[in-house]
């Protein structure tokens, strides 16, 4: 059967007209008018473009942030969702203020750092001392206790790219643990070598949680160039000595929340899909690849989900709050949501670039609707892996709860290189595989929400 131009069928689609009338010149099969409409459609990129242009960067628990909410709920009505809301709830705030370092002996030069979230304040002078140069974090963790007494610790241990981001759980274990294992050893502060694969003088930030009983100190990651040089300076065989200041600030009681968005679904009894993505971000950049990209793409994914008819599912959105921080968005929503029949739960937070791997999270029984959906992903070049889906920071409770999951794999060779710096800005998304996702999305929304098998977990 002969297919409409896309264009054609952009417009049809967005009138809102019947299911019948895209079967008119067009495939009779909607998942593939899905697939096809979603490939031409701007609705995530023109999402992307306003949220990082009309608010910027939106720190967790900021005036920022709020505004990203209010953002969010005017353009979501304006798209046509229904039950649009923002859901509130409190948390403390960690807030930079000023961030500065300078090797002092034996070769005088500045640092390029940032601090890292929940860092220590040092005092308004800054502070000093020798530094203590570990290779990984093992190195830093075989240190004897008290050893690192008055020094500031410095771990150089070295991530690279992976398809998968594989690397990601394993070198950031020194911007998660590494500083409360330097307090527990003396160190009055932690430079770390940045979590990221560019080579561009810019720190990657990222939050860090201390660990029970620890002192905080203050902690900062040096943009690789300078975690580079800083190395090469130690490697010269003498006493290194270096000034910091970080200064910030922990405010608590601020308001943050959650903004949700729904298309009602013709069977409550069936359950609620949940596509989810954060709509925070880091101070530093404007938050397009993490993750405004993925808020636009599980809006525009999910109404083309449902233009060929209401689906038999609620599809739900959820773009959470304060997920760079520790995921409390998650956690609220969460404590507000429990109770309601998730059958299934996907994320968006990986960046925008091309997905190519679809893994699965379902119990016995699902398979049928599992190869339908690998089956509707394999014109858009993404396989289906063996590989056991896991989902992400912004669905994790559910999850563990046993939630079923899907999770549509981005990607992810590049993402680290603008992972939480100032590089993360709008002109870093391509378009053309931002309509990829939405795609590989929309298909995989529309076959689980109108699934006329159970979804939960047995």
């Amino acid at each position: 059967m002969q297919k409409i131009r896309p264009f054609s069928l952009v417009m049809l689609l967005l009138s809102g007209m019947a299911a019948p009338s895209l079967a008119r010149g067009a495939s009779a099969d909607p998942v593939e008018a899905i697939r096809s409409a979603a490939l031409a459609d701007q609705t995530a990129y023109d999402f992307v473009e306003g949220l990082t242009t009309e608010v910027g960067p939106r720190p967790a628990g900021t005036p920022q942030e709020a505004r990203a909410r209010d953002w969010a709920v005017a353009r979501l009505k304006a798209l046509g969702f229904s039950n649009v809301r923002a859901e509130s709830y409190r948390m403390p705030v960690w807030e930079r203020v000023r961030d500065e370092a300078q090797v002092l002996a034996p070769f005088p030069q500045k640092l390029v750092l940032a601090a890292l979230g929940n860092s220590a304040s040092t005092p308004a002078k800054g502070i000093e001392g020798e530094v203590a140069y570990f290779p990984s974090l093992a190195a830093l963790e075989a240190a004897p206790e008290g050893s690192l007494k008055g020094k500031i610790a410095f771990v150089s241990h070295a991530m690279h790219a992976t398809q998968d981001g594989s690397s990601y759980g394993y070198f950031g274990a020194v911007r998660r643990q590494g500083p409360s294992i330097a307090s527990k050893k003396g160190a009055i502060a932690i430079l770390i070598r940045s979590i990221g694969t560019d080579k561009h003088r810019q720190p990657h930030s990222g939050v860090q949680m201390w660990a029970d009983g620890v002192k905080p100190i203050p902690a900062a990651a040096l943009s690789i160039p300078d975690a580079e040089q800083l190395t090469r300076i130690i490697s010269r065989g003498q006493p290194v000595r270096v000034h910091l200041t970080l200064i910030s600030r922990m405010l608590k009681d601020q308001p943050s929340g959650n903004v949700i968005a729904e298309i009602p679904g013709s069977d409550p009894a069936a359950g609620l899909v949940l596509a989810a993505c954060h709509l925070d971000s880091w101070d530093q950049g404007t938050g397009a690849i993490d993750d405004a990209s993925g808020c636009g793409i599980i809006a525009a994914a999910a109404l083309h989900a449902a233009k060929t008819g209401t689906p038999r599912r609620t599809i739900r959105l959820l773009l959470a709050g304060a997920e760079e921080v520790g995921g409390d968005g998650a956690r609220a929503y969460f404590a507000a949501h429990a109770s309601e029949r998730h059958v299934l739960a996907m994320e968006s937070d990986f960046g925008a670039d091309r997905i190519w791997r679809v893994d699965f999270g379902f119990g016995k029984g699902q398979e049928a609707i599992a190869r339908r959906i690998a089956d509707a992903l394999g014109p858009l070049g993404i396989a289906a892996s063996r590989v056991a889906a896991g989902g992400g920071a912004d669905i994790e409770p559910l999850v563990k709860s046993g939630v079923p999951v899907i999770d549509l794999q981005q990607d992810g060779t590049r993402y680290f290189d603008i992972h939480h710096t100032r590089d993360d800005t709008l002109d870093k998304v391509d378009p053309a595989q931002l309509q990829q996702n939405v795609a590989a999305w929309a298909v995989t929304l529309h076959l689980a929400a109108n699934a006329s098998e159970s979804l939960a977990n047995k």
